[in-house]
């Protein structure tokens, strides 16, 4: 065979094969961009799924209490601030003192004048001791002897006077001391009756009186006293110590806090839901927060409450492009029991809005 043919016949044979190759190619590049398409199609729809079954929206973590900021009712330097940030306290413990020994004292100089009151209206209402009953008695017997005996004298004085026996000057003053002996015995006599009489009601009254402002001034003095006492409103953590011993507080400041408290033993997430999603959420929905600080991880809980109006925005991402002016329709959701996390944080807050089955949580709260 002529090495021409040979080598004629070669070259179609690789140019066939070559041909055949890309094609092959072409083929299985064809299938791969229409499964890569179908695929993202299917992510895209996918996506558009889960964006249409949730609600995002930052959230802040907040005590199932809120937070309570505790100050002082009056301002004073404090004595003692006996709790740490961290500590549990109980509804009604003292967790600071105010410097207070002026208010003592008025507590002391109130009681002393009740106990004074008291005795004035026990004097009034049982009268004369038995001693003083007893002595104005033998003054008014004194008193009657001494007139009996001015008596007879001026009667006796009288006789001899008219007998011509003495002056009428002896006469006289025998009649003179008669007159005071009996004005001296009816003295006697009026004493005695005013020691044994009952009390007049209007003494008594006043009396009554008296003590009944001796008690609400020691009630004030009291009252007075136990606002320097700074108590816990309710059992709780505390959140932050603001001020600590030694410093002064005074309810006219701008943060007259003391210690901040709040009850951490069920969770709350406070989310800004924007207005155009306020229309599918509604109560008893399941959500979920994560946070930056806990990576992928879900905190399951269930809507509580959707606020009535529509105000400015809570929560902010501190991001340059936020916009502030969104409106918002504040919800809150109750995270379920046993979830830790810190109130104050910032969290992202997905609501689940329509009932998918890749997207409901069972009754554990895992997906």
């Amino acid at each position: 065979m002529n090495k021409k043919i040979v080598y004629a016949l070669a070259l179609i044979t690789a140019v066939a094969a070559l041909t055949a190759s890309a094609l092959v190619l072409r083929t299985r590049n064809v299938a791969e961009r229409a499964e890569a398409s179908v695929a993202s199609a299917t992510a895209r729809a996918d996506t558009d799924a889960v964006a249409s079954s949730m609600v995002a929206a930052p959230g802040r973590v907040e005590p199932v209490s809120e937070e309570f900021k505790i100050g002082a009712e009056i301002g004073g330097k404090l004595r003692e601030v006996s709790v740490e940030e961290g500590d549990h306290v109980q509804r009604g413990q003292v967790i600071a003192v105010l410097e207070n020994a002026d208010f003592q004292a008025r507590v002391a100089s109130a009681e002393a004048q009740l106990s004074e009151r008291e005795a004035e209206l026990r004097r009034v209402v049982n009268g004369a001791r038995g001693e003083e009953r007893r002595e104005a008695l033998a003054a008014m017997r004194q008193a009657e002897a001494v007139m009996s005996n001015a008596q007879v004298e001026a009667e006796r004085r009288r006789k001899l006077f008219r007998q011509g026996d003495i002056a009428r000057e002896e006469a006289d003053r025998a009649e003179r001391e008669y007159r005071v002996a009996k004005a001296r015995y009816e003295e006697t006599g009026e004493r005695h009756a005013l020691i044994n009489a009952v009390a007049r009601e209007e003494d008594q009254a006043r009396a009554e009186a008296d003590v009944a402002l001796a008690r609400a001034r020691l009630r004030e003095a009291r009252a007075m006293l136990e606002k320097t006492f700074v108590r816990a409103p309710l059992t709780g953590v505390v959140l932050h110590r603001h001020l600590k011993t030694g410093e002064s507080v005074s309810p006219e400041s701008a943060d007259p806090a003391i210690v901040t408290v709040g009850d951490v033993t069920t969770l709350r997430v406070r989310a800004d839901v924007d207005e155009t999603d306020v229309g599918k959420v509604q109560t008893g929905q399941r959500a979920y927060v994560t946070a930056d600080a806990y990576g992928e991880r879900k905190f399951w809980g269930r809507v509580l409450r959707i606020g009535q109006v529509v105000g400015k925005k809570n929560v902010r991402t501190d991001e340059p492009t936020e916009r502030v002016d969104t409106k918002i329709l504040e919800t809150l959701i109750e995270l379920d029991a046993g979830q830790q996390l810190h109130p104050g944080l910032r969290v992202n807050t997905y609501i689940v809005v329509a009932d998918k089955p890749a997207l409901t949580a069972d009754s554990s709260g895992n997906r």
